[in-house]
């Protein structure tokens, strides 16, 4: 554990202040731990893909302007609230964004992304937890910090660097999902649409977990390489043909779960149905994709052949602790390691940042943002 450091009385953050304008590095006054809190020396920031439709008003996501903007990452535990009982200063932690209330599980939000769907989420994130993680210093809710075993992830254990931990964050939310519908070793479940970031580190972490994976996708680039690099991976495009991808689909034997995360504009898409309708009867279904309108479902399959559909945002606390115990008993691979490729860059270079992220979908590429 490296040694605990001061607070500086100010420190270095990024904070939009507009959607029409772009966000401007600051110098502001450095957060303090409060009860519930930890304050946490930033040292890598994920950035999603879509940052710069984030912060440039495109996506239209409710955030709150102006603050601090950022996502998950890795960093060290400065100081801690005076409840604080196990998190120490000095300990290495990965800092998950998603946070929840501690009074109403369903009341949640992605600090520095979106606000929530809530009265009760607009409270914390206007609130307490305003600020996020592209600073130097961040002040975080203890149970968003969960500490990381350096003796098994770095140098002397699986050698992994500081900026290749951020991988784990991007693989907890298909994670989430996966764990919900309990998939098990032997099992076959489809993931769809397995091209993009969180689709693919679906197959990374269903084939880690010990199942057989069907890639389904419409880049065929993209899911040549997921069935060349990957064992126990098979594929099957997505043509718009939704007996033609059954068919496809069934010739690789029974499958026992569906894993969808496919995005808004796929309402109309035509894998839903063929996934659907290619499971085994007791089949389980994880939808966690960004759909906001309603979808077609094959009722009288799922009634008959008893399928199972769970919706799921995110992940739990709990699935976040298993995450993290898979990757520290080298089960489930990151980084260089897994054919990630980390491209890395300064706070003051964020909008490079921004356009690297928006130019990893499709690759093993991943950008962060070194505060």
């Amino acid at each position: 554990m490296a040694a605990a450091q001061e607070l500086p009385q100010t420190h270095r953050a990024l904070i939009l202040t507009s959607t029409t304008a772009p966000p401007e590095i600051k110098t502001i006054p450095t957060p303090h731990a409060v009860p519930g809190s930890v304050v946490v020396r930033m040292q890598v920031c994920n950035v999603v893909s879509y940052a710069s439709k984030i912060y440039n008003g495109t996506l239209n996501f409710p955030l709150l302007i102006p603050s601090v903007i950022g996502s998950s990452g890795i960093g060290r535990i400065v100081t801690v609230g005076p409840d604080a009982t196990s998190l120490k200063p000095g300990q290495l932690v990965l800092v998950d964004s998603f946070i929840r209330a501690r009074d109403n599980p369903s009341v949640a939000f992605l600090l520095g992304i979106h606000e929530g769907f809530s009265d009760g989420s607009r409270v914390l994130a206007r609130g307490e937890w305003r600020d996020a993680t592209y600073a130097e210093y961040a002040k975080l809710p203890l149970e968003n910090c969960y500490p990381l075993d350096e003796s098994k992830l770095l140098s002397h254990g699986l050698g992994y660097t500081i900026e290749e931990l951020a991988d784990i964050s991007r693989l907890a939310v298909p994670y989430g999902g996966l764990a919900d519908i309990d998939i098990k070793a032997g099992e076959t479940v489809i993931v769809a649409p397995a091209t993009g970031p969180f689709g693919g580190a679906a197959v990374r972490v269903a084939l880690a977990m010990g199942a057989r994976v069907i890639a389904m996708g419409r880049n065929a680039e993209v899911l040549k390489r997921i069935k060349e690099n990957n064992e126990r991976v098979e594929v099957v495009p997505i043509t718009g043909d939704a007996e033609g991808d059954l068919k496809a689909l069934k010739q690789f034997g029974p499958i026992d779960a569906y894993f969808d995360i496919s995005p808004p504009a796929a309402a109309e898409s035509t894998h839903l149905r063929s996934a659907m309708l290619a499971l085994e009867h007791g089949g389980r279904v994880s939808l966690m994709g960004g759909i906001r309108s309603d979808i077609s479902i094959p009722h009288a399959l799922v009634v008959h052949q008893e399928l199972q559909l769970k919706g799921k945002w995110m992940y739990s606390r709990e699935q976040m602790r298993g995450l993290i115990k898979m990757v520290e008993g080298g089960i489930l691979k990151i980084g260089s390691g897994s054919g990630r490729i980390v491209q890395k860059f300064a706070l003051e270079d964020w909008h490079k940042a921004f356009e690297a992220a928006e130019g990893t979908l499709g690759t093993e590429k991943l950008a962060i943002i070194l505060p």
